[in-house]
């Protein structure tokens, strides 16, 4: 029974055990790779051999992830003695001499006549991270150290990040954003059109620092893209862009719910609805009949700044007496449906005329006034009025004709037939005018003749 018993090894003789085992490790590797003894027995005992030592330290090195590094290890008097490089955190032999141990293609060793030893490790990693030994197979080994810090750019996990979403208008959601690289990065949050950050009824920011962003009561002010920024001052930084789409039924506002309009005019009448997602927007009549795109009917949906608002138009031309009455503008998506009444209802002409659209003056011929003096420049409509004028002032020339020719009208009938009219002067009617006043000069002789 005394003879199975194990005592149990402290920490102190495991490592003691654990150095043994490498400094015999190494010995029998130098004696494999020199062909000579490990020990030198046929040295003369009078010859004092200085032993190896190292000249310099091994400098620390800090390299992005991706680059190429390498470990100096500068020694002298190294005689037959071999060096050796280890990953300490690893326990790990990379090389011995000018030997390469470790199966990563990426570990090479090369040496500058046996005085400096370098370490090559290509496309670094961040597992490569950590204490590099530099050893000397002395029969009490001699070693250094140098630390590879390996620095990573952000990266940002998509699996463990949010996504596009869709949201109901008045709900909570969070936004995660998981960063990884080395060192931690840290990640804000900013709106895509820099806009401010509703967190709460109380908070608004600009921006917001950490990895969940979480938003309460979201309304439609809140619809937009949100970017996650991570960041460790290795560059690049990088950015993921989260959509947020917020849901909620049709609103309308009606700007003008009573518009008049006089006969033969035409008339807009106006919507805005705000809707997401997009509403299918119509105009019906107070019959519940869809208006279709015809010569009296134009309909218009312009898309407002934000996307989900929209101005409906409707245009009515030539509008006749069964156009008056009551239009609905109509607006439905998935989240619900809503209408707004317009009255359409008839008013009077304008009393004055646009003023013509040339400088000359109006030329009056055969047909009357020359067309378009009159006429309405936005609906394209000539009022009876127009005619009305037109009709007068022929009358009134063919008067002065009828006067020139004789000369025994009497005055009344001169003052009935044109003379009270003060139409514009021309070439033509001021002839006429100096014919009229001839004739009163025999009237006017036989006129005292006769007192």
């Amino acid at each position: 029974m005394a003879g199975k018993f194990k005592p149990k090894l402290t920490f102190r003789m495991r490592l003691r055990n654990k150095l043994s085992l490498l400094g015999l490790f190494l010995v029998t590797v130098n004696a494999v790779f020199s062909g000579e003894p490990s020990t030198a027995t046929n040295i003369p005992t009078n010859v004092v051999i200085e032993e190896p030592e190292f000249t310099e330290v091994i400098e620390n090195i800090t390299a992005a992830a991706g680059r190429n590094v390498k470990f100096a290890c500068s020694v002298k008097n190294l005689g037959s003695y071999k060096v050796a490089w280890m990953h300490f955190e690893q326990s790990a032999i990379l090389t011995v001499h000018n030997h390469v141990i470790t199966r990563n293609p990426r570990i090479s060793v090369t040496h500058d006549k046996h005085r400096t030893w370098f370490l090559h490790i290509s496309n670094v990693q961040d597992e490569d991270k950590g204490r590099y030994m530099c050893q000397i197979n002395t029969v009490t080994a001699k070693t250094q150290f140098g630390f590879l810090h390996v620095v990573v750019p952000p990266n940002i996990d998509d699996s463990l990040s949010s996504s596009d979403v869709i949201i109901r208008e008045g709900s909570n959601e969070t936004l995660n954003c998981r960063a990884t690289g080395s060192p931690h990065p840290s990640v804000k949050w900013r709106r895509d059109d820099n806009s401010k950050i509703t967190i709460n009824k109380t908070l608004t920011v600009t921006e917001w620092e950490g990895e969940n962003l979480e938003l309460t009561k979201i309304s439609r002010l809140d619809m937009g893209a949100y970017l996650c920024i991570a960041s460790n001052g290795v560059p690049p930084a990088v950015s993921k862009r989260i959509k947020v789409s917020v849901d909620f039924p049709p609103m309308l506002l009606i700007p003008h719910q009573l518009v008049g309009a006089p006969l033969a005019y035409s008339v807009t009448l106006e919507c805005f609805t705000e809707a997401h997602p997009s509403s299918l927007n119509y105009w019906t009549r107070e019959d519940g009949q869809m208006i279709h795109e015809s010569r009296k009917y134009h309909t218009e949906n312009i898309i407002g700044s934000p996307a989900y608002k929209t101005h409906m138009r409707l245009v009515i031309s030539n509008i006749q007496q069964n156009d008056y009455g009551t239009y609905k503008c109509v607006a439905k998506n998935p989240r619900g449906e809503t209408d707004g009444t317009i009255r359409l209802y008839t008013t009077a002409p304008p009393t004055t005329s646009p003023k013509p659209t040339t400088t000359d003056p109006p030329s009056r011929n055969k047909d009357g006034w020359a067309n378009g003096d009159l006429n309405n420049s936005v609906y394209g409509n000539q009022t009876s009025l127009n005619m009305h004028l037109a009709d007068k002032g022929s009358k009134y020339q063919s008067n002065l004709n009828e006067i020139d020719k004789s000369e025994q009208k009497s005055s009344s009938e001169n003052d009935s037939k044109g003379v009270i009219y003060d139409w514009p002067a021309s070439d033509d009617s001021s002839a006429q005018t100096i014919k009229i006043s001839t004739l009163w000069v025999p009237i006017l002789i036989i006129f005292l003749y006769q007192r």
